[in-house]
């Protein structure tokens, strides 16, 4: 069989030549040989597929192949035209709201315009004003590049204003940043993007620490950033099996990069879900086993212009600990510390496995699940090796630090809490109810024992 023509009805909006990108290659005069009927399902269900994941139709969209017009002289009997029937969705989407997560309440606002050029571009514009994050405004711009969902280019910026009461200030955020994302295979994707944001730290507490005094002010971070994820969760808020693998690289500040911090940063985060067969039930038993492991480091560098590595402040340092993250342990509550402030570290290490149950009534279609969870971390500042400390900071130095930091990790025993909840697996966040409690905790360390409340799209 040969395809003589495609048409799309349903899409007044859609560019032709930008829908000609999608359907062109499948027609049989751009081609050098003619279909067998399956390879031409698969081409038109292939076309379909890369329509529908541009996200401006409304699901699903009908096709349908028509048999060759025998009284039509141009035609040959080999001859079958493609329709397809598609429903354009809104031009826009207005949202309005209110969101209750780990220590913040806030209202939303949340307009998105979609196929602005008739191009599948979509411009997605966000206001909210918190109790913790006081203020966030960001809009983004996307479209694919050259009619191709699984690549995408997207240019945005962001202006917010977040209270940080753990380490006693206010980090106010102006920037934009622009990205080239690229789906290798489903569940697959590269995420190359470069920020420039300004950062200041301001509005300190009375009793603020010299250490987050001497990084008040502003600085600006220049960074160029890859994000690589494997996602093959049956269910991200919840997964019964699959595995999730997360690597996040950024580079600061180095060679043409501007900017007045430096830095190599490095996250790793991975997941497995399996679940757990109960004798005498068949099939699914809604039981499922996780377990998680995470881990950073941030490593200074040399800032162009300068001999000595700038040290790491404030606003890159990783923080650990919370509801979402090593439960039983306040917001930032591992970790290095001075007075009241968590200073937060450069490398970390941490993991966690849960044991999840379907509550008796309500039965494993439901997704609320009762668990059992033991999490544990580590985080570290690196150590000054220096043996005159009023000596300039070298290269040597930082090395020396890091490999002696690392080497603490496994140094005792990791902070460590137990503990059991609720889950519920909302497709937009999971929320989690949870009776935590402490079981290794180090000095100055700020651990939870008793409920707690988190709302997230990851925890350990």
């Amino acid at each position: 069989m040969t395809i003589s023509s495609v048409r799309l009805v349903g899409a007044p909006h859609t560019r032709t030549a930008f829908l000609e990108r999608i359907f062109n290659p499948i027609l049989s005069h751009n081609r050098d040989s003619s279909y067998t009927l399956q390879e031409a399902l698969a081409e038109v269900t292939g076309a379909v597929d890369k329509l529908d994941r541009l996200d401006i139709f409304h699901r699903p969209i009908s096709t349908y192949i028509d048999t060759p017009d025998q009284t039509d002289p141009s035609t040959t009997p080999t001859d079958h035209a493609v329709f397809i029937s598609a429903r354009e969705r809104g031009r826009y989407t207005i949202k309005t709201g209110t969101e209750a997560g780990s220590s913040e309440g806030s209202a939303y606002l949340n307009v998105v315009l979609r196929n602005i050029f008739g191009g599948a571009e979509s411009l997605n514009a966000n206001a909210s004003l918190g109790t913790r994050t006081r203020s966030a405004y960001s809009a983004n711009f996307d479209t694919p590049i050259l009619a191709n969902p699984d690549l995408r280019w997207q240019v945005g910026a962001l202006a917010s204003s977040t209270l940080k009461p753990w380490a006693s200030h206010e980090e106010v955020l102006r920037g934009g940043s622009t990205r080239f994302l690229w789906r290798t295979a489903p569940g697959h994707q590269h995420d190359f993007a470069y920020n420039g944001l300004w950062r200041q730290v301001t509005g300190l507490a009375e009793k603020a620490s010299p250490s987050i005094r001497a990084d008040a002010g502003d600085s600006f971070k220049s960074s160029l950033t890859h994000t690589w994820t494997a996602d093959t969760r049956d269910v991200p808020m919840m997964p019964s099996r699959g595995y999730l693998l997360k690597t996040v690289t950024e580079l600061a500040g180095l060679g043409p990069l501007k900017g007045d911090v430096a830095f190599g940063k490095f996250e790793l985060e991975s997941l497995a879900a399996v679940p757990i067969p109960i004798p005498g039930i068949e099939g699914d038993s809604g039981v499922s086993f996780t377990a998680g492991l995470r881990g950073g480091l941030l490593y200074p560098l040399t800032l162009g212009g300068q001999s000595a590595p700038s040290q790491s402040r404030i606003n890159d340092r990783f923080q650990l600990g919370g509801p979402t993250d090593v439960r039983g342990f306040r917001l930032a509550g591992l970790g290095p510390r001075e007075g009241q402030d968590a200073l937060g570290g450069d490398v970390y290490a941490a993991g966690g496995a849960s044991l999840l149950f379907p509550l008796p009534r309500l039965g494993k279609e439901t997704p609320i699940r009762f668990q059992t969870f033991i999490n544990a971390g580590r985080l570290l500042a690196l150590k000054d090796t220096r043996q005159d400390k009023d000596q300039a900071l070298s290269s040597n130095d930082v090395q020396n630090s890091f490999a002696q930091t690392v080497n603490e990790l496994t140094n005792g025993l990791p902070s460590t809490a137990a503990g059991f909840g609720l889950v519920y697996a909302h497709p937009a966040a999971r929320f989690e109810v949870n009776f935590s409690l402490p079981l290794v905790m180090r000095k100055g360390e700020e651990g939870r024992k008793g409920l707690s409340f988190g709302v997230g799209l990851t925890f350990l």
